[in-house]
């Protein structure tokens, strides 16, 4: 059998081929005009240089949701709406009709409760998502949501912005670097709705677990009026403490206590390294964010709740844990019969 060379022409096209698609606009749906992070992510992708990944995003439709009995979501989507329709970008009455026109999906959603039902029909078509923080408004939620997307085998993950800003992680990215504790603090707004760190304290929270990586074991939560004081210890010994701020002077940062070295220089730095890592993630790459380390921030909040619950007792991550995933397993059944 004599083997035929493709002809020059031929390599020609097909190196255009793959050239044209390699640089082809992503098309982005948005679900949930009722945050800022719409209009902000959508202004970055807008704006990103030519040679940046985030440059092959177009966001082509939205569908603007909103929530009446949280007057910080639904009280956003008019104007936000506005805003979408002048830069062209489609409104739809539907998830069902954006997925029919796009790529992929920012699932914006100011309220966590909406996650899990909005989700759904995204994990069912296959196409990737990014969801917003929170996760979901309560830990039975978020396994519910790893669940289906594991049915459905449709990547997907979740993330503050606060994970991808350079000074924090750079303790992701320097993995031969020992650290042996850490001390995140962030805004910690409550919302009745919304298990109590899911809200604000989300952000510190996932600076922390940034830094300090899985494995906490048990945590002890004191809460006051003004403050939150969260205490994980982690299954090596290690302990990282969180601290939500309601009162007086309010900020991001983190400590990291290291066997070398001691910094606390870390700091926001906007939305902009979130969204490459979105784009990064719509383009095909790898998913920046397991499923197992999103799911123990959230069973990290969950036991911080029980444990303030129960007068500052320390609660076990297995516990909140195995509770959650018995009741999201008959949460999702009629969802996957």
């Amino acid at each position: 059998m004599r083997f035929v060379f493709p002809s020059a022409l031929a390599i020609a096209l097909f190196c255009l081929s793959v050239m044209t698609y390699a640089q082809s606009p992503i098309r982005v749906g948005v679900i949930g005009l009722d945050t800022s992070h719409a209009g902000a992510f959508s202004k970055i992708m807008r704006e990103a240089p030519a040679n940046s990944p985030m440059a092959r995003l177009k966001i082509v439709a939205a569908f603007p949701g909103g929530s009446p009995d949280i007057p910080s979501s639904i009280d956003r989507v008019p104007n936000y709406t506005k805003e979408f329709q002048a830069q062209g970008i489609e409104i739809v009455d539907s998830i069902d009709a954006l997925l029919e026109k796009v790529d992929a999906v920012m699932l914006n959603s100011l309220d966590g409760r909406k996650h899990l039902e909005q989700a759904y029909p995204v994990f069912k078509s296959g196409k990737r998502v990014f969801i917003d923080k929170p996760l979901a408004a309560d830990l039975t939620d978020a396994i519910a949501i790893a669940k289906l997307a594991e049915h459905y085998k449709t990547p997907w993950f979740t993330s503050s912005s606060l994970r991808f800003t350079p000074t924090v992680y750079r303790y992701r990215e320097k993995s031969d670097r020992k650290i042996l504790g850490a001390q995140a603090w962030s805004p910690c707004s409550l919302e009745a709705h919304h298990t109590d760190l899911t809200w604000y304290g989300i952000h510190g929270v996932e600076a922390l677990f940034t830094a300090m990586g899985v494995g906490c074991e048990e945590v002890t939560r004191t809460k006051t009026e003004g403050t939150d004081v969260v205490v994980g210890r982690w299954k090596d010994g290690r302990v990282g403490v969180f601290r939500g701020i309601r009162a007086g002077t309010q900020g991001y940062g983190l400590t990291v206590f290291g066997a070398d070295f001691l910094e606390n220089d870390a700091k926001y730095e906007g939305y902009e390294p979130l969204v490459v890592e979105i784009a990064k993630f719509f383009a095909g790459g790898e998913v920046p964010v397991s499923s197992q380390e999103s799911l123990e921030i959230m069973a990290f909040i969950q036991a911080a709740q029980q444990s303030s619950d129960s007068k500052g007792i320390p609660v076990s991550i297995q516990s909140v844990m195995e509770k959650a995933t018995e009741q999201a397993i008959k949460k999702i059944q009629p969802m996957i019969r």
